[in-house]
């Protein structure tokens, strides 16, 4: 059978591996940084809790034959899911006891919603982009023949499924032991209101695409460069990671959001855009993640030297990885 393929497997397992590394490594935020032996072990817990979840949303997407914005309704669906759910650090008021955290929350925070739209924003459309969506286009560019495929079987969906219900479970279950601030029942409730809508949101655009591909397909422009994408993810990463945590920051934030959607709906029309176009818009937005890392004051004592080192290595894996994918050849 197709499924049995090895490079299938293979692209499933590097999947697996990048995704925990673009949501918690990139930017060496944690007392981990600089740490290779626990970065390494680490990943027992974050591959299951982001490895398994990115391959659960790019396996159900190409299956259902769901379009770009169908798929990142799922990441942002787990987005919600995780910081609203999951670790409820949407919800929090003192997290992990980080010195920053009430300045961070208190410009914008609604005390009736109990949340900061700040952080809201910041944790939502981290993980869809940067835990979930980032990974999968890298991930699918690296082999694009297999790019639209499915790469697992059932027993592998189920595998990712119960690796990240244990994981989601453990995270929760220390959140709660550790953790002064608790999302009450009806924040949970509501957080799962929202994940179920995106989840339509995405089940919808799914339907959209195959009865759009029953008619003649509209005219398209011509696609940019890979390069000039690459860079247009690059700077637009750098706004969104370096807004103000006002409520003119949120706004920002949601209009660089809205203009990069919009731009890439448009230019994705275009019978030139390929699969290398996903990846060097990704890899744009990764290298703008890893550049802000050098900015970011770790959790907890890390010497300078592992910290920078740690730094320079994720920003030159990031570029490099944007160099691989950019030139790969294969079925868009």
């Amino acid at each position: 059978m197709k499924t049995r393929d090895p490079r299938r497997l293979a692209v499933a397992a590097g999947l697996l591996v990048l995704a925990p590394m673009c949501a918690e490594y990139v930017t060496g935020y944690d007392d981990s940084t600089g740490d290779p032996l626990v970065l390494a072990a680490s990943l027992l817990i974050f591959s299951p809790l982001y490895g398994a979840p990115a391959l659960l949303i790019r396996e159900a997407a190409r299956r259902l034959g769901m379009p770009w914005p169908g798929i990142l309704a799922l990441t942002a669906a787990f987005g919600v899911l995780q910081a609203g759910v999951i670790d409820q650090s949407m919800f929090s008021e003192g997290y992990r006891d980080i010195p920053y955290w009430e300045e961070m929350i208190r410009p914008t925070y609604v005390e009736p919603l109990g949340l900061a739209a700040y952080t809201t924003l910041s944790f939502v459309a981290g993980h869809a982009i940067w835990s979930f969506g980032v990974p999968i286009a890298l991930t699918e560019a690296l082999s694009p023949r297999l790019s639209r495929t499915p790469w697992l079987r059932t027993p592998g969906l189920v595998t990712a499924a119960v690796l990240y219900l244990a994981a989601a479970a453990f995270v929760l279950r220390e959140h709660l032991r550790t953790e002064p601030d608790h999302a009450t029942a009806g924040q949970v409730a509501g957080s799962l209101t929202v994940v179920a809508l995106l989840v339509l949101v995405a089940l919808i655009s799914a339907v959209r695409r195959r009865r759009r591909a029953e008619l003649p397909a509209p005219p398209g422009g011509t696609a940019p460069r890979p390069i000039v994408v690459a860079v247009a993810g690059l700077v637009a990463g750098l706004l969104f990671n370096f807004l103000p945590s006002t409520w003119a920051g949120v706004v920002a934030g949601l209009a660089v959001i809205a203009l990069c959607a919009a731009a890439a709906v448009r230019l994705a029309r275009s019978p030139e855009w390929s699969v290398r176009h996903a990846a060097a818009l990704a890899a744009g937005a990764l290298t703008a993640r890893a550049a802000v890392g050098f900015f970011a004051v770790p959790l907890g004592e890390v010497a300078p030297v592992a910290k920078y080192a740690h730094n320079v290595a994720f920003l030159a894996g990031a570029m490099l990885l944007g160099v691989l994918t950019t030139r790969r050849r294969g079925t868009a």
